[in-house]
């Protein structure tokens, strides 16, 4: 996915909602879609919140809701009960939304929108340009990227490609350069040298078949002497 934005991976005709949809219309719009979620945004475009299908799976399920004991009120958190309340017995979008949607703008590269998906635990992240939506990334389009054929400049040699995977290996600390070589012919690059753990050896193979240009990879090297080894 290397070099892939924001743009070049969202959705770009995204089905909105004002706040004050209705709940019903909400279920209704998501199912004839399609779709798993639903930006709520203002008469000028600007993003208020998003609801997703677990919302209102959650505002079906909170029907069912049974008052808390007495015992249990003691320790309850009252914010989080109204909180509860509020957007499982919700009728609107207003109601039912996730203000804190994660946002970025369209030259957002994949690897960002993927950090951010990762580290915020969401499905899905808007693109925000001007303060408006222009789009949104969920976690398919990331697979879609991923899977996507790469388009390799079919002129590459094989020199240019050792020289980019030399460079791609200097660039990792768990590389060993000095002890461990690489060469490549017909776009096959073969390891040769040794080799500190098998943890590197399978880094190593990762790296090259991320590296453009490889076709296959083969690995010669062995396990590092303890001699060496307890002298670097």
């Amino acid at each position: 996915m290397s070099g892939l934005t924001a743009r070049d991976l969202m959705t770009p005709d995204v089905v909105t909602v004002p706040p004050d949809t209705p709940v019903m219309a909400m279920a209704r719009l998501l199912a004839d879609r399609g779709i798993s979620a639903v930006p709520v945004v203002d008469a000028a475009g600007a993003v208020l919140g998003i609801v997703t299908e677990a919302d209102l799976i959650s505002r079906l399920a909170g029907e069912e809701d049974k008052p808390a004991s007495w015992f249990a009120s003691l320790f309850a958190d009252p914010a989080r009960q109204a909180e509860r309340f509020a957007r499982t017995h919700g009728v609107t979008a207003a109601d039912l939304m996730t203000e804190k949607v994660v946002s970025v703008t369209p030259d957002a590269t994949a690897a960002h929108v993927a950090h951010l998906m990762e580290e915020q635990k969401v499905r899905r992240v808007v693109v925000v340009d001007g303060g408006k939506l222009t789009g949104i990334v969920s976690r398919a389009d990331l697979l879609r990227a991923l899977v996507a054929p790469v388009h390799v400049d079919a002129e590459l040699s094989d020199e240019r490609i050792r020289r980019a995977l030399l460079a791609a290996m200097k660039s990792q600390p768990w590389t060993d350069t000095f002890y461990t070589m690489v060469e490549v012919h017909d776009g096959v690059a073969t390891f040769h040298g040794f080799r500190r753990s098998d943890s590197v050896q399978k880094a190593l193979r990762v790296l090259a078949e991320n590296t453009p240009g490889v076709k296959g990879v083969k690995d010669e090297t062995q396990p590092m002497p303890v001699y060496i080894y307890g002298g670097v």
